[in-house]
């Protein structure tokens, strides 16, 4: 039973994500803890990003960013699925930069 004297609050259900352009994108907490080794790191640590539960991207543009959210919820989504995964996808011209922003996230 908890503490009713206890004033931790437990994490909040969604995380502010914020692009190099300005671009605000929210996810669920737990999908970007099991989605991005770099975004689990920095919000179950001490780090600023955990106690303001924002995470500000300053190389990653906009697009960018929202794409990665969209297949961290694929991932989550698919990530029992014993069976054909459906495809998820992506316009040639934004891969490479993709790709690098999928590198640093860890994802």
């Amino acid at each position: 039973m908890a503490d009713p004297s206890s004033t931790e609050e437990p994490p909040p259900k969604y995380v502010k994500l914020i692009s190099a352009t300005g671009t605000e994108v929210y996810c669920e907490r737990s999908v970007a803890i099991a989605g991005s080794e770099t975004m689990a790191a920095m919000l179950t640590s001490t780090m600023r990003e955990a106690e303001e539960n924002v995470i500000r991207f300053p190389d990653i543009s906009g697009p960018i960013l929202e794409k990665v959210v969209q297949y961290m919820y694929y991932k989550n989504q698919n990530s029992n699925s014993t069976g054909r995964l459906p495809e998820f996808d992506i316009k040639p011209e934004i891969a490479l930069e993709l790709l690098v922003a999928a590198n640093y996230l860890n994802c």
